[in-house]
């Protein structure tokens, strides 16, 4: 029989033992009603959501859950998936966290969603009619009593013909008629409560800025109250006409009209805002490459991260390997203590570490500065160049721990036999380390430093919390500075200042995933070669 075929005794063994895993994975009947207590909230969980979700419309994303639903009911009622039941937890969190997460920043950035296009249009029209509504010089006096249903406030208002009627910001005014009457004004409607005027007092901020449409029809202006007993008609100046999809200026005549770029434009090219969101396709990534104000710091940005990862990765290993190799040595006296000194920067959040040398390297009271150079208006961290170096040299405080564990791990592994073998042959200590245990140290230590590579790349607590990206480049037409890598540049275009772009921002990440992938494909092939060291 060969040595390969298992004996009847293995395989008789190994079915018990399957036999008893399958037994396990069915459980006992606590096991089967835990299980069915926690499906029973999945299914709640999913349910719910689909149920918002076809309220929105969104009927490929309900397809998609329900689908979903379907498939986790079957893995865990099914005797047939077994290994399913325990990879399906793993396989929805990839799912929710990485596939989801890459693919919508992938559609955010064919999109021209950002500030002032952030909705739908019909949201962009009210918002267009409501931000210049004023208050009609003759307007009637409707008597008020402000109501509140949950957290939101309503009018409730009787108009001088005795009418009564109820709406809020986004139910327009309807006619009602089970409102409680105190004389000839509407105090009361079942299901709602009646503010007083302390109530008023307290919201006065949230009920004078409410707008209560009149109708559907935007042209038809809202009811505002100064002072929450009587409300008043306000029309907008900016006039939309529904049927030749424009929205004219009263004032002065001017016409908008849509021109496809997701905002009224009036022939001169001025946009009203807020305009909303639409699919522009690859405009993002063209704007990326052709604008001169966006491609030129783009570059500058992208070379400065490529070194600074590099570099990053390249300092710290050397250090760590260093200090590694040095503290190897038995002869050294005192190892332990010196070393618990090394790691103590690792033990530390490295946003916490980048807050402490950003105060240490401020320029009028940094104790660098103060202590070390007498006093002197070094700036560290706002100067473009002098503000690369101190990331750098901060990032190479914090990353040379991890490095030397790392290596000194490595090397502790290396038989020593081998060593004493290039002893014998008449090596000395530098052809022993350039031709043995380095090779050998980077079988074992090179994907580390693709991942660090990779880390270092988006590294964004650091250059965020130290310099916050700046100085500012004045000839950009991004929020971008000196010091800035990508994530921070793509940061800033997204979250920082009163022009958001979020779909160029998102074009700007997927273009980083894309490199940063081919980086770690191609790293992780060359690494392929030191394995036949082994």
């Amino acid at each position: 029989m060969s040595s390969r075929t298992p004996s009847p005794q293995t395989r008789a063994r190994r079915s018990r033992g399957a036999a008893r895993l399958a037994e396990m994975a069915g459980g006992s009947l606590w096991a089967i009603l835990i299980k069915i207590v926690l499906l029973g909230l999945v299914d709640a969980l999913g349910i719910y959501a689909m149920f918002m979700l076809a309220a929105q419309h969104n009927w490929i994303v309900f397809a998609i859950l329900a689908a979903a639903l379907v498939a986790i009911n079957y893995v865990y009622f099914s005797k047939r998936t077994l290994a399913m039941k325990y990879l399906t937890p793993g396989l929805i969190f990839l799912l929710v966290f990485q596939v989801f997460v890459i693919g919508y920043t992938g559609y955010i950035s064919f999109t021209n969603y950002g500030s002032g296009h952030n909705s739908t249009k019909e949201d962009a029209i009210t918002a267009l009619m409501q931000s210049a509504q004023e208050r009609v010089p003759d307007s009637s006096t409707y008597a008020l009593t402000v109501v509140r249903d949950g957290g939101d406030f309503g009018f409730l208002v009787t108009d001088p013909k005795g009418e009564v009627s109820y709406g809020t910001a986004e139910h327009p005014l309807e006619r009602v008629t089970d409102a409680t009457m105190t004389g000839d004004k509407a105090t009361a409607l079942p299901g709602k409560e009646s503010l007083n005027f302390t109530d008023i007092v307290d919201n006065q901020k949230a009920i004078v800025d409410l707008q209560v449409p009149i109708s559907d029809d935007p042209n038809d202006g809202s009811l505002r109250t100064p002072d929450g007993s009587s409300a008043f008609l306000y029309l907008s100046s900016l006039h939309y006409d529904a049927r030749a999809d424009t929205m004219t200026d009263t004032k002065t005549g001017t016409v908008y009209s849509d021109t496809g770029v997701g905002a009224f434009a009036a022939p001169d090219g001025k946009q009203l805002k807020p305009g909303w969101s639409i699919g522009v396709g690859f405009d993002n990534y063209v704007k990326a490459i052709t604008d001169d104000g966006i491609r030129g710091p783009l570059i500058g940005v992208t070379i400065w991260t490529f070194v600074f990862a590099l570099l990053s990765v390249l300092t710290t290993f050397a250090l760590g390997l260093f200090l590694a190799i040095v503290f190897n040595d038995m002869r050294m006296r005192g190892r332990a203590f010196y070393r618990v000194l090394i790691i103590l920067p690792y033990a530390f959040p490295s946003f916490l570490g980048a807050l402490v040398w950003a105060g240490l390297l401020n320029r009028d009271f940094g104790f660098i500065n103060l202590e070390l150079f007498g006093g002197a208006h070094i700036p560290w961290l706002t100067d473009a160049f002098l503000g690369k170096v101190s990331i750098l040299f901060v990032n190479l405080w914090l990353g040379f721990p991890y490095m030397f564990l790392v290596c000194m791990g490595a090397l502790q592994s290396i038989p020593d036999d081998v060593q004493e073998a290039a002893k014998m042959d008449g090596a000395n200590p530098f052809q022993i380390f350039k031709k043995i245990k380095l090779p050998l140290l980077l079988v074992s230590v090179a994907p580390l430093l693709i991942s660090s590579f990779a880390f270092n790349f988006n590294n964004f607590n650091l250059v965020y919390m130290l310099t916050g990206g700046g100085p500012r480049d004045a000839s950009a037409s991004i929020n971008v500075g000196g010091t800035d890598i990508l994530i921070s540049m793509v940061y800033k275009v997204a979250f920082v200042g009163a022009d958001r772009d979020y779909g160029l921002a998102s074009a700007f990440s997927i273009l980083i995933f894309i490199v940063v992938a081919i980086i770690a494909i191609v790293s992780f092939r060359q690494t392929k070669a030191l394995e036949e060291l082994n």
